[in-house]
């Protein structure tokens, strides 16, 4: 059984998912980091894998990429960084990224090398669906790897049955069509939320861009099984002279 859905199996609500950025704010940051989040309360961590066009992102996380490349994050380095980290990490962890760096790295040898080290899953959100069902889906299920696409307030009732049926570990329902760390009208994004649970998917909902602290979490917690985290997160690292001392105030700003 995948750690994803174990972790879906015995918590249905209130799920938390922190997204951070490898290589921010030092190249050897990442593993600390992880550690802190895992120390703290997250029960699944998004790992952003740096890119020079990150299309989904807003400033904050865009600005911790930039920072993470001029590091010297790649690829390459941080699965090096991620070689023994099941040796201190138990919670899932997915990869969030961009198509382009996989293809370069090679879409099969980058499943394998990242099952083989005890990632769960990917988010690449300019993957096209077509491509994925034709071409890249037998290659994740290959190697044990999930699957997760995102859905929007605007993609059609048949569209998000589509995407959930092809998703596998949860469903990332973006709570409107702009980048991360937006403020968003959370009356509106209850409402979108309550339309996606009256569709009766098959994946577990995780809810994210906006989401920040006590009120927005447990606003979107309502109408979904949980919420992802990442610009406010980013925000508290940025200023941080300790990690897990930030990840700890961070995150008991954020739990009920």
């Amino acid at each position: 059984m995948s750690r994803i859905k174990n972790l879906f199996d015995n918590k249905n609500k209130n799920v938390l998912n922190v997204y951070c950025t490898a290589g921010f704010p030092k190249l050897n940051s990442t593993l600390e980091v992880m550690k802190a989040l895992q120390n703290n309360g997250a029960d699944l961590i998004e790992l952003g894998m740096p890119y020079s066009d990150p299309l989904a992102d807003g400033e904050v996380i865009q600005q911790s990429g930039s920072v993470a490349l001029k590091n010297g994050m790649t690829i390459k380095v941080l699965l090096e960084q991620l070689k023994n980290f099941r040796g201190d990490i138990s919670v899932p962890v997915v990869l969030m990224g961009y198509l382009n760096p996989v293809l370069q790295y090679g879409f099969e040898k980058f499943c394998a090398d990242v099952s083989a080290i005890g990632i769960d899953g990917l988010i690449l959100p300019d993957m096209p669906q077509i491509s994925f069902e034709k071409e890249y889906s037998a290659i994740m299920k290959k190697y044990g790897l999930d699957f997760i696409f995102l859905v929007t307030p605007e993609t059609s009732e048949e569209r998000v049955k589509k995407l959930d049926e092809l998703s596998s570990g949860f469903l990332y329902a973006v709570s409107s069509s702009s980048t991360t760390g937006k403020d968003k009208s959370f009356e509106d994004v209850e409402k979108y939320l309550q339309r996606l649970q009256s569709y009766s998917l098959k994946c577990p909902i995780l809810t994210g861009f906006g989401v920040k602290d006590k009120v927005t979490f447990q606003s979107v917690c309502k109408y979904s099984n949980g919420a992802i985290i990442g610009s406010a997160y980013i925000k508290a690292l940025q200023n941080a002279d300790d990690i897990e001392t930030a990840t700890k105030e961070f995150l008991q700003s954020v739990l009920p």
